[in-house]
């Protein structure tokens, strides 16, 4: 932290649960009453099954937030009846922590293995760090610590690769484990399309995802969303100035075109910085000489 300044973290606690509101409501019930955070955004998901609540304030308040969010959860959330489109591994299946002002990485990588040490000592929930945190190379990447699901990981902390950082070896019965981490900011990033096709939203995610040999800070799955009969390729861009949205937004058009298919939409999950989306208004309104300094009006006011 920067001496005499005000630090603000920001963490991004994702839930396994978008349908219940009498446990999304014990869920803010439990950060109320601490000073010094807010609760800035809960998106809610049925399809999904998943909410992201997104909360900021003082590195000691978000250390509290976190733990009690998580207690919630363990309370609340059993994975033995959960169903939804996402992938997930835990009732607090990932949480994360980011640097927002007057903080540093290397803040929030502190906090989180504080907190992640805290959750495995205080709610029997296995730990692991991940991205800057990550205290071993081949967890840095989230998808690699969720790959089984929640029910394939009894089977994988018996792995000695797989020791959870924080916590013994059996997963909650209930909760399952939880990914603690610190990264940049990351955009959540949804485009749905106008076909109930899975496999068309499987191919075009395999087109623009990092790992298949698409854009290098693109993450990508294919969902189906029951409620509304489409599919979605839902999407975490982990660096958004190296891989842009309207980028993405562009490729995940020009694939889907292939198929005879279009955009009818696309969704934001949670929050993301101004300049990601003030770099799409200049983008495709072919903004000429343009400063975000000196032309957003918010900006020459502050």
């Amino acid at each position: 932290m920067i001496p005499g300044t005000n630090p603000v973290i920001e963490c991004i606690p994702n839930f396994s649960e978008g349908r219940n509101a009498v446990v999304l409501s014990a869920l803010q019930d439990a950060i109320k009453n601490i000073s010094g955070v807010s609760l800035l955004d809960i998106h809610t998901d049925t399809d999904h099954n998943r909410s992201v609540f997104t909360i900021a304030g003082s590195p000691k308040a978000i250390e509290e937030a976190a733990f009690r969010l998580t207690e919630s959860a363990v309370r609340h959330i059993d994975l033995t009846k959960h169903h939804g489109q996402h992938p997930r591994m835990g009732a607090v299946d990932v949480m994360p922590f980011v640097p927002i002002k007057n903080a540093t990485m290397a803040d929030c990588v502190a906090l989180a293995k504080r907190v992640g040490e805290r959750i495995a000592g205080e709610l029997s929930l296995p730990v692991f760090l991940y991205e800057e945190a990550a205290m071993d190379p081949g967890r840095k990447n989230l998808a690699d610590i969720r790959r089984g699901g929640f029910e394939g990981m009894a089977k994988k902390l018996c792995q000695p690769e797989w020791k959870p950082d924080f916590g013994g070896c059996t997963p909650h019965p209930t909760a399952g484990v939880v990914a603690v981490g610190a990264r940049k900011p990351l955009i959540a990033f949804n485009i749905n399309l106008d076909t109930p096709d899975i496999d068309i939203a499987n191919a075009i995610a395999k087109a623009v995802r990092g790992s298949s040999g698409g854009l290098a800070y693109c993450k990508a799955l294919g969902m189906f969303l029951k409620e509304r009969n489409i599919a979605q390729v839902s999407m975490n861009l982990v660096d958004y100035e190296n891989t842009p949205i309207y980028r993405v937004f562009e490729m995940v058009r020009m694939e889907a075109a292939r198929y005879g298919v279009k955009i009818i939409g696309s969704e934001l999950v949670g929050l993301a910085p101004a300049k990601a989306l003030m770099d799409c208004a200049e983008y495709f309104l072919r903004l000429e000489d343009f400063d975000m300094e000196r032309h957003v009006l918010e900006n020459r006011i502050e």
